[in-house]
């Protein structure tokens, strides 16, 4: 098997059946062409139904890359799961503004966003789509389930590790609902399918409820590294506990830096993922080599055509005197920026800098001029030989997205120690550190100190690693410099220098639509 195979099956399982929006029921009932009885009554089709659950977070509808969204409400290319995450992660931060005026996007930077915001309703859906579409393979693949359709033997194997895969994206969906609304409506395979309206869970219980399912899958999942390419293994499971206990305080308002200790040492401990060598690499078309990304959301030009995902990060920095061809794309959309306080982190010589500096401004005087902000040129869409992707047309990319990697797994390792994590070893976070250092520079010349390594320069330091890799709005929260008037960048609550903005604000709205369809949702607090 090639190491991108789940992305030859992504169109046939994209296209396999069609499963409707969960606007109002979280878990309505797909509308297929033919029943799940039928679809499941042979195991040849499970793999592609699998492949459109790990879709959901590539593609935003049935046919690609336009034309029959799975959602509605907004254009499917902004309705795509990846492009959704980026904005809300990275658009109300340090890290990125942009330079469209489309709906209430602007808002999202200006931190003023309301319940009605279409943006932040989409990514509600999109992720409650999602959720949708794991129920159903799960409540599809149980035990019973297989018993009672007469798989068995490696068929059955398969099955179930199918199912624990599933599991793990259910959790990973409903880390972004947690992480990002708070208290949500929750609804598993152990509910009815039909028209009924959902519990809302709290913060606190949704954290138990993923934890324990991580917890529960772990030892049906592969080994680590074990896994055909693009598909979760036990270190994709541990990677994002350990990313749940390094934010537990703000989920539950209790630490459990020790356990997030645990979790990333397992995984480091695992001899399959190692650093790559050529930062530039993580980035580009032939990154599926790379046994430093952990799980990745796959593209390929030819198979998953989307206006969103990498489609979306590779063009909307492009812009200004910038040469498209160099990105391996047909041309730019003039969009993304980043703020000088991303900029002034880097030192000469550190190679995740990544900017665009000719013809652009460092200071943004105005957000909807390309000019005026640096592009970071991280993503393109062509390989670390310099080989353009795929599709002759320039439109869509072959890169990966890289959601989980190594150098955040030794980072989340690090800070766990600096925070009194009860675990860990002090010498062994600063080893990290300048191991990622080391491969930034070149050598040990931008290596730190034991002194030198405090939780402010880590999180400058996930800023310098870590940068457009949706990661900025959870970490600046833990840090408590989301909102508050103590760090200001430009065009932080709406104006040029930079302002506080209210607490609330650290969590997103339930959109108006649910509440007003669902009569057991209670919004969040200043909404």
């Amino acid at each position: 098997m090639t190491t991108k195979l789940i992305k030859n099956i992504i169109l046939s399982g994209a296209l396999l059946f069609s499963v409707a929006s969960c606007t109002k029921d979280l878990d309505r009932e797909p509308f297929y062409d033919v029943t799940s009885a039928n679809v499941y009554k042979d195991f040849n089709n499970y793999k592609n139904v699998l492949a459109k659950v790990y879709a959901g977070y590539a593609v935003s509808g049935q046919q690609g890359p336009a034309g029959n969204p799975d959602i509605s409400g907004l254009d499917e290319g902004f309705s795509n799961y990846l492009r959704l995450y980026f904005n809300l992660q990275e658009l109300p931060t340090d890290e990125a503004v942009i330079g469209w005026n489309d709906g209430t996007l602007p808002d999202l930077h200006d931190m003023d966003w309301t319940s009605s915001n279409e943006f932040i309703a989409a990514m509600y859906n999109r992720i409650y789509y999602q959720i949708a579409l794991t129920n159903e393979f799960i409540r599809e693949t149980t035990d019973a389930k297989l018993s009672e359709r007469g798989i068995t033997g490696e068929n059955l194997n398969n099955a179930k590790r199918y199912h624990a895969e599933t599991r793990f994206l259910r959790a990973l969906s409903y880390w972004h609902a947690m992480d990002m609304y708070g208290n949500v409506p929750f609804v598993t395979e152990q509910d009815a399918v039909g028209s009924f309206f959902p519990k809302q869970t709290t913060r606190a219980e949704l954290f138990n409820y993923i934890e324990s399912e991580l917890k529960a899958i772990e030892t049906e999942l592969a080994a680590p590294g074990q896994n055909e390419y693009g598909r979760a293994d036990q270190a994709a499971a541990w990677t994002l506990l350990t990313k749940l206990y390094l934010n537990a305080e703000v989920y539950t308002g209790q630490g459990r830096y020790a356990d997030a200790v645990t979790y990333a040492s397992k995984v480091i401990a695992s001899t399959n993922y190692a650093l790559e060598p050529q930062i530039e690499k993580l980035f580009r078309t032939d990154n599926n080599t790379s046994k430093e990304i952990i799980f990745p959301i796959t593209f390929d030009g030819l198979k998953t055509q989307s206006y969103g995902g990498m489609t979306y990060l590779v063009h909307a920095p492009v812009g200004g005197n910038m040469d498209p061809k160099a990105f391996g794309i047909n041309g730019g959309w003039s969009g993304l920026r980043t703020t000088k306080n991303i900029v002034e982190l880097f030192a000469n010589g550190d190679a995740r800098a990544q900017f665009h500096t000719n013809g652009q401004a460092l200071e943004i005087n105005d957000i909807f001029t390309f000019t005026d902000g640096y592009p970071v040129t991280k993503y393109r869409n062509v390989s670390s030989t310099g080989v353009v992707g795929s599709d002759v047309t320039g439109n869509f990319p072959d890169t990966d997205f890289p959601m989980f990697r190594l150098a955040d797994v030794y980072l989340m390792y690090a800070e766990a120690v600096l925070r009194g994590a009860g675990g860990g070893d002090a010498a062994t976070a600063l080893q990290y550190v300048n191991r990622l250092r080391e491969r930034a520079y070149g050598n040990t010349s931008g290596n730190i100190t034991q002194a030198q390594l405090t939780l402010d320069l880590l999180l400058e330091e996930r800023a310098r690693e870590l940068k457009w890799e949706m990661h900025r709005r959870t970490d600046l929260i833990r840090f408590g410099k989301f909102t508050p008037g103590t760090y200001v960048w430009p065009w932080k609550g709406g104006v040029k220098e930079g302002r506080g903005v209210e607490n609330f604000r650290t969590l997103y709205p339930v959109p108006t639509t649910d509440l007003t369809a669902n009569p057991n949702l209670k919004q969040n607090t200043g909404y």
